[in-house]
């Protein structure tokens, strides 16, 4: 990323990404609103530096409903001290602020889902701004980054460790770190799903920065074997990458390599209605097999709806809430892998 593009962009911080010690500061995110007509909303930043060694970028609050992550973040923003580190720790455990503020997965300010906004635009919205400051200020300086997501409000989820795939240097890399974090299910994308080019992974990815990414439970809770993994798997990718390299650590405990196998993976409600799941998150389904069934809101004189997998495999989430929309996503399943 050019100097240029670096100092186009609004968020600012007093803190000097150059300089040894240990602060809490804050990303100053402008907005101007009708009671605060010069303002900035505070997004919680730490950074940790002591000497030479290389960088990792730790996020949480990507989306503002998703709580093991951002536990996890403040509690080793808190604990970590210059002399433990080797290289730079730059901590963001509430990243989307307005969004962790609000329990939201989108900001309450502009209704934007920062996970789809990457590049982002320096003049634009407020989340646009911070998906602009994390690529042209932050991305550059990292050599790693690890996003901590969760199901959310809308989605329950099998603990699991996900990258995208690359040449083939860079997935055994990143296949080597999503053994040692140590997640149950170790998932690896083609970067088709989701967000596609506009996640920060795939942003990262881009500019030739690692990056790990987890999905710790969901229903809008917070899970604290979730919880456990995200910090056990921390510490231990970071004595690895050697930011950390004293780390008390316990080994990591197997991981089931996965994939997600085309859009097939993907069961979605045709209509309205209150959702029985006939499956529950790692259940192993065969194609055919029913899902669940829709039953009307309207009055029982409908008939209620049965849903089928489309495909076979395990359980990775499943919809949290009851009550379900057209469109809404029920289930994702995903499928063995053979070592790569």
């Amino acid at each position: 990323m050019t100097a240029a593009l670096a100092s186009e962009t609004r968020l600012w911080t007093t803190l000097d990404f150059d300089q040894d010690g240990k602060r809490h500061d804050w990303l100053r995110l402008p907005f101007s609103s009708d009671l605060s007509a010069y303002g900035t909303i505070p997004i919680p930043i730490t950074y940790v530096k002591n000497g030479d060694g290389p960088t990792a970028l730790l996020i949480a609050g990507n989306h503002g409903d998703e709580y093991e992550g951002q536990v996890a973040l403040s509690k080793l923003a808190r604990q970590v001290e210059p002399g433990e580190v080797r290289g730079r720790l730059i901590v963001l455990p509430a990243l989307n602020y307005p969004a962790v503020a609000a329990g939201r997965r989108l900001s309450p300010l502009d209704a934007g889902n920062l996970n789809r906004l990457f590049p982002g635009d320096p003049n634009g919205t407020p989340t646009q701004m911070i998906a602009h400051y994390i690529t042209s200020v932050l991305l550059p300086l990292a050599d790693l980054v690890i996003d901590l997501h969760s199901g959310g409000r809308s989605l329950a989820y099998l603990p699991c460790c996900l990258v995208r795939g690359g040449t083939e240097a860079e997935t055994a890399w990143l296949i080597e770190l999503m053994q040692v974090f140590g997640a149950p299910i170790g998932s690896i994308s083609d970067g088709s799903g989701g967000g596609g080019a506009t996640t920060l992974s795939a942003v990262a990815q881009a500019l030739g920065v690692p990056t790990l990414t987890t999905e710790l439970g969901g229903g809008a809770t917070f899970s604290r074997p979730g919880e456990a993994i995200a910090t056990q798997g921390l510490h231990r990718v970071l004595k690895h990458i050697g930011v950390l390299p004293n780390a008390a650590t316990e080994p990591a405990p197997p991981v089931r390599l996965m994939r997600v196998d085309g859009r097939g993976a993907f069961t979605y409600a045709p209509s309205h209605g209150l959702f029985e799941p006939a499956a529950e998150i790692g259940d192993t389904v065969c194609a055919g097999q029913c899902a669940g069934v829709l039953h009307p809101i309207a009055g029982p004189q409908q008939p209620p709806t049965q849903i089928r997998f489309s495909q076979s495999g395990l359980v990775a989430c499943r919809r949290a809430p009851t009550l379900t929309a057209p469109g809404d996503c029920l289930f994702k399943l995903v499928t063995d892998v053979e070592r790569m």
